[in-house]
């Protein structure tokens, strides 16, 4: 049995447009239902979702009947936390509030095996290897494992060329939110000062030849971010499609 491809890593590698959706209800059911929607990543989050590990194997497993790239975001950038969601089969990770380039290179420490300056624990019989049915896993996991860091401070942004240019660091993302508040204007993405930084970051990324992530449910906002060089943005989550959809269907039936 061969090793998994990483579909949405080598898209990335290639520079092709990655379209993704963010995934909180923690729910096996909810990220079967939209793998099949044409995404092509789906973010299964842990930093702000009651998500356990057990949790995320059932829906690693569900995304895996469909389309779409499973990404998991551990709620931080922990070496035991990191190596509990690869051993279950997530080859995609990102991990938040790095804030230095030290920070980076720890992070994708914890994704790799020794000798090759990792500090993986070492398993050859997890969900990731097909529970021992991929023979040369220990060997070639690194190639398939994409590593995303998040910027979401002005710190972060300072040294955001030291943070990208980290060897195994696949991929930058920007955290609106997070950024805004750092910059003085919590709850307040949108605001000038904090658009003007996300156009600095991607353009300071596309310099060095890395990509830029990002997330926004404003549809005018993701095609802004697109044609800036973003290039995994994720333009919804599943809490807002269910809320949207359910609060509009009860307002045509009983707000009037």
């Amino acid at each position: 049995m061969d090793l998994p491809k990483n579909n949405f890593k080598h898209g990335l590698a290639r520079g092709e447009l990655q379209i993704g959706l963010w995934c909180s209800l923690c729910s096996n059911i909810a990220a079967e239902l939209v793998a099949y929607s044409g995404y092509d990543w789906l973010l299964l989050d842990t930093e702000h979702s009651p998500n356990e590990v057990p949790d995320l194997l059932a829906q690693l497993q569900a995304v895996a009947t469909g389309a779409a790239s499973a990404i998991v975001r551990p709620a931080w950038n922990d070496t035991v936390l990191i190596k509990r969601v690869l051993d279950i089969g997530a080859q995609s990770v990102l991990l938040p509030y790095v804030q230095n380039a030290e920070e980076a290179r720890r992070a994708v420490a914890a994704t790799r095996y020794p000798p090759r300056g990792g500090v993986r624990g070492v398993t050859a019989s997890g969900r990731a290897a097909r529970y021992g049915r991929v023979p040369d896993y220990l060997a070639r996991a690194d190639e398939e494992i994409c590593v995303l860091v998040q910027a979401e401070t002005r710190a972060a942004l300072d040294n955001i060329e030291a943070i990208a240019t980290v060897d195994g660091v696949d991929g930058v993302f920007i955290g609106p939110s997070d950024l805004a508040a750092s910059l003085g204007q919590i709850g307040q993405p949108g605001h000038p000062i904090v658009q003007a930084a996300l156009k600095e970051a991607v353009d300071r990324l596309k310099k060095v030849g890395k990509p830029a992530g990002i997330l926004t449910a404003n549809e005018d906002e993701a095609k802004r971010y697109i044609e800036w060089g973003y290039l995994f943005v994720a333009v919804g989550s599943d809490i807002g499609l269910l809320a949207k959809h359910a609060d509009a269907l009860a307002k045509r039936f009983k707000g009037a």
